[in-house]
């Protein structure tokens, strides 16, 4: 499997130039565009198609902040389909607390400030994302892999948080 960082020639980052990022694509999109290849056999075409393919999914993966970050944890093995997060005692505890109150809601006023406090956890999540990401490319190799296990416990909170973002909207809409 192709490295879409080395494939654009861009050192491994969480918050890549995107204009960079954006150029490169455009230019390896005419580059590797199967019209200008038509003349060519089969197996150019066949190559030129994939290439192509690799841009496409490489631009979609790196544009986006939070494929990038999902993106960069599976490249490091970090995220495995139907692993379980081991997500700390205190944060489980806090989500449970708020799941319970989001059952027993029963007006506008209570879901609002669930809602506030939801906002203001997923608030500090991303900030404290945000100073673990930004001087990682800066990091050496040991220093990375422990950033990095960081950074996942972050996005199973992101992921945890959201479903109750799903469930406060599911909720709202009855007010």
């Amino acid at each position: 499997m192709i490295n879409y960082f080395d494939f654009y020639g861009i050192p491994e980052s969480f918050h890549p130039d995107v204009a960079h990022l954006k150029k490169k694509f455009y230019e390896l999109s005419k580059q590797y565009h199967p019209d200008f290849y038509a003349n060519e056999d089969d197996e150019k075409q066949q190559e030129i198609l994939e290439l192509s393919t690799i841009n496409n999914k490489a631009w979609q993966a790196l544009s986006d902040p939070n494929k990038r970050l999902e993106y960069i944890l599976r490249q490091h093995e970090l995220l495995v389909d139907g692993a379980k997060p081991a997500l700390p005692a205190d944060f489980l505890m806090e989500m449970m607390d708020i799941n319970e109150r989001l059952m027993e809601v029963d007006d506008a006023d209570q879901l609002a400030e669930i809602n506030a406090e939801v906002l203001a956890v997923d608030g500090d999540i991303n900030q404290k994302l945000h100073h673990l990401t930004v001087g990682y490319s800066q990091l050496d190799d040991t220093a990375k892999e422990s950033r990095l296990n960081e950074i996942l416990d972050i996005y199973y909170r992101q992921k945890y948080l959201l479903r109750i973002k799903e469930s406060l909207n599911t909720f709202a809409a009855r007010f």
